[in-house]
C-alpha cells in the first residue's frame, strides 16, 4: 500500500498571519528583495506558498 502525502499551501494572507504582519503586501516585498521563498502559480490568479518551503526557510533563519 503507498502512503499519499500531500502537500500543504498558504496564502498570502496566512503567510502574513503567520508572522504577525498587518499587511500581506509586506510578504510580496519580501518575495521582491529575495527575502523570503518565491510563491508557486497553481492556476491564473491562484498563488501559493508551500507549507514545507516555508518551514524550510525558517529553519534556515534559526541555524544562521
Amino acid at each position: 500500500m503507498h502512503e499519499m502525502i500531500s502537500e500543504l499551501f498558504m496564502t498570502d494572507v496566512q503567510v502574513a498571519a503567520r508572522y504577525s504582519l498587518k499587511s500581506r503586501e509586506a510578504i510580496w516585498k519580501w518575495v521582491r528583495n529575495g527575502a523570503f521563498p518565491k510563491p508557486i502559480k497553481l492556476s491564473p490568479g491562484c498563488t501559493r506558498w508551500k507549507l514545507s518551503e516555508i518551514e524550510a526557510w525558517e529553519a534556515q533563519k534559526s541555524a544562521s
